[in-house]
């Protein structure tokens, strides 16, 4: 095998055989379990770097989840970057980097078959682009630059994206700059019930029923306060994409798992990081 043409892949078999992918997956693991044999992985490259991994459903047009490395960051977002869509899950031949939507909205017909284009989410006033990776969670302008392809993107109610979602990334920010010292992995992901945006007549996007994310940092802390501490190395929550009942709930790593399987086509040994995230050393 040569190392070459697999180290410009966007779209991969497996996120260790691009340099560099398995690197923001806790021990290069990616969450196991998973049924479909449909799902796309992406190594998700901007400007010619891996920034985060996703893992993707073409026939549902959204990320099951993205894993991402956190980076101490102001939460600040980036409003000038314009959104961007994954050329090779339409063609081989594609760039293995994310690429700018053209202009032309007749254009997006070439690769609307496997992903959400804007238009999908043109008239949907209820619903707004919840980032999987989100941008506030990177520091480097780059990295926050990548957050912002379609592919890392659900449907959110506004309500509840602006509502306790928003708060649950700003919550775990900042629970991780105040006492995470090592890495931080973190996987964001959805379960859905078949609820779909539809355009001209067709079942176009998935929409979410929960949304969960899970953090796991063996380096920590250990004189943070109790409140906070029992909730490393690795913790998690999970919340109804809806206008009410749409609190987000924290809970450990196996009770989100737990929670997970019974939401998910997944086998009883899913297991969002390896070994739970808990160190050998």
């Amino acid at each position: 095998m040569e190392p070459f043409p697999q180290s410009q892949a966007g779209v991969v078999d497996d996120f260790s055989q691009v340099d560099r992918c398995k690197d923001f997956l806790y021990m290069g693991t990616p969450p196991r379990g998973y049924f479909s044999t449909s799902l796309k992985k992406i190594c998700q490259r901007y400007v010619n770097k891996p920034r985060f991994v996703t893992l993707y459903d073409p026939q549902k047009h959204i990320p099951i989840y993205s894993a991402y490395i956190f980076k101490k960051s102001d939460g600040e977002k980036r409003v000038d970057i314009p959104w961007m869509f994954e050329p090779q899950l339409a063609t081989e031949k594609g760039s293995s980097n994310m690429e700018p939507f053209p202009q032309s909205s007749l254009m997006h017909k070439n690769f609307e078959d496997t992903q959400a284009v804007l238009e999908d989410y043109a008239d949907v006033v209820q619903y707004e682009r919840g980032q999987m990776n989100p941008d506030e969670h990177q520091a480097d302008p780059l990295d926050k630059a990548a957050t912002y392809t379609l592919t890392n993107v659900v449907p959110l109610i506004r309500e509840f994206n602006f509502g306790p979602w928003s708060t649950q990334v700003e919550v775990t920010r900042k629970r991780l700059n105040n006492y995470c010292h090592g890495k931080a992995y973190v996987i964001t992901g959805v379960t859905t019930s078949g609820n779909m945006i539809r355009r001209d007549n067709l079942d176009r996007v998935a929409i979410p029923e929960f949304m969960w994310t899970a953090y796991c940092c063996t380096d920590y802390d250990h004189n943070a306060p109790y409140s906070e501490r029992y909730k490393f190395p690795a913790f998690g929550a999970y919340g109804l994409n809806d206008r009410v009942n749409n609190h987000m709930v924290e809970v450990p790593i196996k009770n989100l798992e737990k929670f997970l399987k019974g939401k998910m086509e997944v086998d009883k040994n899913f297991q969002i990081f390896y070994s739970d995230c808990v160190s050998d050393a």
